[in-house]
């Protein structure tokens, strides 16, 4: 058997993937275009792939390719259709990330909340040297007991920060972005409602129609002006230039995102005029990557090609 990583730098350098040796002829390329991938899963067996398109112009001469691993949760970059009409079998990862992810979202939202790049800068420049009293309180924070934190979609992630979120004593709320999830635990709102009542707002939903664009200028325009936005599902859910504009004219107090439209970064994203880290911090995509969750993945993946061919 022949395994091929298509995109193994997509998962970092650090990870042992020597276990996949025991199961066969291990190939791995660091990055694949859609044309390199055609010739580099000829003669595949399983292909193990994070971003690559995989589709006909991708695999269709892949002959022997019996099954498709996905190092993620998501898979719009699969032709399922086209996987089905060949029998060949895909595979994707799920709930591997749910406690990095939830750690990522509080650590964003710690940083914003209780102003700590202005409190580190503070003391780095030396000022706080110089100061006549102990405690600096030129930027004052609150606590986040009793405050609302209004999460969009209430997945496996939604609701662990919805979890985590309690125990500081906030008051949970939500609004299903498919309008089908029903967590009896939680007290389900309308999307005016989450954005007009909630201090914190947190999004963990996936992109697809009913989400695209959801967070716009409508939106940041009905959020308190003190509200905290946080976004780690996908980037498309927010529009960019109008979080940019919000920010700026002080419609909502600031904006933590792991995600963004396009990634990496384009020049022409809005966000990066901003260089005020009390009012946005960006992070690149690293909100699902500790090392814990990517070895939980990969070692899901291994086992899915185990029971794939009874191994």
């Amino acid at each position: 058997m022949k395994i091929v990583f298509l995109d193994a730098k997509t998962i970092g350098d650090d990870l042992d993937l020597s276990s996949f040796d025991r199961l066969g002829e291990v190939v791995k390329y660091g990055f694949s275009t859609e044309e390199e991938a055609a010739e580099r899963a000829k003669d595949a067996d399983v292909l193990v792939i994070n971003k690559v398109p995989i589709n006909e112009k991708s695999i269709g001469d892949a002959d022997h390719l019996k099954l498709v691993c996905v190092l993620a949760t998501g898979t719009d970059n699969l032709d399922k259709e086209y996987l089905d009409k060949r029998g060949i079998a895909w595979r994707n990862v799920a709930g591997y990330s749910t406690e990095t992810v939830a750690q990522h979202t509080f650590a964003l939202l710690f940083y914003l909340l209780e102003k700590m790049n202005y409190y580190d800068t503070y003391v780095k420049s030396e000022r706080y040297m110089n100061d006549v009293l102990f405690t600096h309180f030129a930027n004052v924070f609150h606590e986040l007991n009793e405050k609302v934190w209004g999460i969009v979609g209430m997945g496996t992630i939604g609701r662990r920060v919805a979890e985590i979120a309690r125990l500081f004593g906030c008051r949970v709320i939500y609004y299903s972005t498919s309008g089908k999830n029903n967590q009896q635990d939680y007290e389900q709102v309308d999307w005016d409602t989450l954005l007009t009542e909630s201090d914190i707002v947190s999004v963990h939903a996936p992109l697809n129609e009913n989400t695209l664009d959801l967070v716009n200028a409508k939106a940041f325009a009905k959020m308190k002006k003190t509200a905290i936005f946080i976004n780690v599902g996908r980037g498309p859910i927010v529009v960019e230039q109008d979080l940019y504009e919000a920010l700026e004219k002080g419609e909502i107090q600031a904006a933590g995102l792991d995600v963004l439209r396009k990634e990496p970064m384009s020049k022409d994203n809005p966000l990066s005029k901003i260089k005020d880290s009390d009012k946005l911090v960006v992070t690149p995509h690293i909100a699902w990557a500790s090392v814990e969750a990517r070895t939980r993945l990969i070692k899901t993946i291994e086992g899915q090609v185990k029971e794939f061919f009874n191994l």
